[in-house]
């Protein structure tokens, strides 16, 4: 699992017009082929009446399953430059179509190039990028001696604190950067004078928004 990657903020759309045609681009997350399939599927069937319904998407931590789709445009002028998009823009697991509605203007191969790649582009700057980091769950078991000192220095810390349980004793579960758990346990051993239990829990994707 990649400790951190881009990808689309969610499922949504975005029209732009140029030369009287209407671009729509439909960007949304997909973790598999099969995804991003009948992701397009969805859309050709909802906008079938349109000119054009153009795709790309690049899947994996390596981008290794990676397609574009010119649907009738001509070879090169449409489902490429919306890959191009998607790579330049560093995304991971992302699906974009992009529908076309003819405005009766031909933009010529160039033109057809800047539109598409414009569409994708703007598209994802109205629905947002975000940045999915990975983080260890962390599980700290402490005496209630210890309760006040802990969460001052963990809510003033960068640490998101996932719940708190008051049992026989008090039980935090913390969320740490993959990078950082070392550090991390460092950080609470010597915080405890080493009064406290560590335990690692699962692996957990946190999301904030890329400018």
């Amino acid at each position: 699992m990649l400790s951190d990657y881009l990808t689309v903020k969610e499922t949504g759309q975005h029209e732009i017009v140029i030369e009287k045609s209407r671009f729509i681009a439909h960007l949304a997350r997909a973790t598999t082929e099969e995804e991003a399939i009948h992701f397009i599927q969805k859309i050709k069937k909802e906008h079938s009446s349109a000119t054009h319904n153009c795709s790309a998407y690049l899947i994996g931590e390596t981008d290794n399953i990676q397609k574009a789709n010119d649907d009738g445009e001509p070879s090169g002028t449409a489902g490429v430059p919306m890959l191009e998009v998607l790579k330049k823009r560093e995304l991971k697991d992302t699906v974009v179509v992009v529908t076309r509605y003819f405005g009766g203007i031909k933009l010529g191969a160039g033109g057809l190039i800047r539109a598409y790649g414009k569409s994708v582009s703007e598209g994802l700057n109205h629905i947002g990028v975000v940045q999915r980091q990975l983080h260890q769950i962390i599980h700290i078991t402490v005496d209630y001696t210890l309760l006040g000192k802990m969460e001052n220095e963990l809510r003033n810390s960068v640490y998101p604190i996932k719940e708190m349980n008051y049992l026989e004793k008090v039980e935090i579960q913390m969320y740490v950067p993959i990078k950082e758990v070392e550090s991390f346990k460092s950080w609470i051993t010597d915080l405890t004078n080493a009064q406290s239990e560590i335990k690692l829990g699962e692996e957990e994707y946190l999301e904030k928004d890329y400018l």
